[in-house]
């Protein structure tokens, strides 16, 4: 008897097991620079496209009044602005010609759902690195970024110092930073100067590294040039990532289809995915966007994005640095 997909799949098991599963993949949610909740699952399983997010403002700008002994105090207010979010949909298709070594396994189950919970913390990665793009394109984000690229020698390079140099961007708030990611060239770079600490995790085979304690991710889609040695950083702060996992009665997450016509027959397994992922404080302008969902290349757009929180209270920063030191002459200093 021949095992089917549709024999192992049961759609309502599968899909929160994926979704799950995903999340404790993601280097990402493990670090908290990406977090979930209840709350962000309910916005994303809304209607609309755009999830409306008010905050409180600080109390600030004003000093406390001295007391006095007659007359009344002057009455300060509270007021509120608003985060916007966007919703994001995507979908992916897998023929069971490119599972079928999975099915022979001992928990066919479990092996199909690591395979596509993989590809979906990769997506989730992908999406996330496109956003950031869009995001630093705006130009009340220029505070969030600390360029040392065009400084000489040791001072433009990526290091301890300077590296502790890029977190006081974000002032006091600075202990928040839990995770920085970076291409993998300059996780190399950081190793041959002992910078890197890497902890054995409790799954086997798996390491969790660190630089300067902060949980380190690597992606080699972070921006890298091997001929200048210029190579950009980010550094995330608990938070800063809001992930919503959405649902919708009539948006079937996990299907399991048949080709019939395939010379062989073909088993197809579908995926479908309404989620949030919004970089907080950060307000999505609405416009550009050619379909009912935004691609990465749409979201990769500085007037898409708009910075509302106050600088210090967004908890990103772009770190851009050079991975080889730089003689006055290449960094436009002059020479004798």
């Amino acid at each position: 008897m021949t095992t089917r997909l549709q024999d192992v799949i049961q759609p309502e098991i599968f899909t929160p097991y994926t979704i799950q599963r995903t999340m404790e993949l993601s280097e990402l949610v493990q670090s908290g620079i990406i977090v979930n909740d209840s709350e962000f699952d309910t916005l994303a399983s809304g209607p609309n496209k755009l999830i409306n997010m008010p905050y409180w403002n600080d109390l600030e700008g004003t000093e406390s009044q001295v007391m006095k002994d007659e007359g009344n105090m002057d009455v300060n207010k509270i007021t509120s602005s608003q985060d916007l979010a966007r919703k994001h949909a995507r979908v992916n298709a897998w023929g069971a010609n490119g599972l079928s070594a999975l099915l022979s396994g001992d928990d066919p189950l479990a092996a199909i759902g690591q395979l596509v919970s993989n590809y979906w913390t990769r997506d989730m990665q992908s999406t996330l690195l496109a956003t950031l793009s869009g995001v630093f394109k705006t130009n009340n984000m220029k505070e969030k970024v600390y360029d040392i690229t065009n400084r000489d020698g040791d001072a433009g390079t990526i290091n301890g110092r300077t590296f502790i140099d890029a977190t006081q961007v974000m002032g006091d708030a600075k202990q928040l930073i839990t995770g920085v990611m970076m291409h993998s060239a300059v996780e190399s770079e950081l190793r041959k100067q002992d910078l890197i600490e890497v902890v054995p995790a409790s799954e086997q085979g798996k390491e969790i590294k660190y630089f300067q304690g902060k949980q380190v991710i690597e992606d080699d889609a972070m921006f890298y040039d091997s001929s200048t040695g210029e190579a950009e950083m980010y550094l995330f702060g608990r938070g800063a990532i809001a992930l919503g996992n959405g649902s919708h009665p009539r948006i079937v997450p996990t299907e399991v289809d048949r080709n019939k016509q395939s010379y062989s027959g073909e088993e197809i397994l579908i995926n479908r995915k309404i989620f949030v992922l919004h970089p907080r404080g950060i307000a999505w302008k609405e416009g550009g966007v050619a379909a009912e969902f935004p691609t990465n290349t749409e979201i990769n757009v500085g007037a898409r994005w708009n910075r509302v929180y106050e600088p210090k209270a967004v908890r990103i920063v772009k770190f851009r640095f050079n991975t080889i030191p730089k003689t006055p002459t290449e960094s436009g200093g002059g020479g004798d």
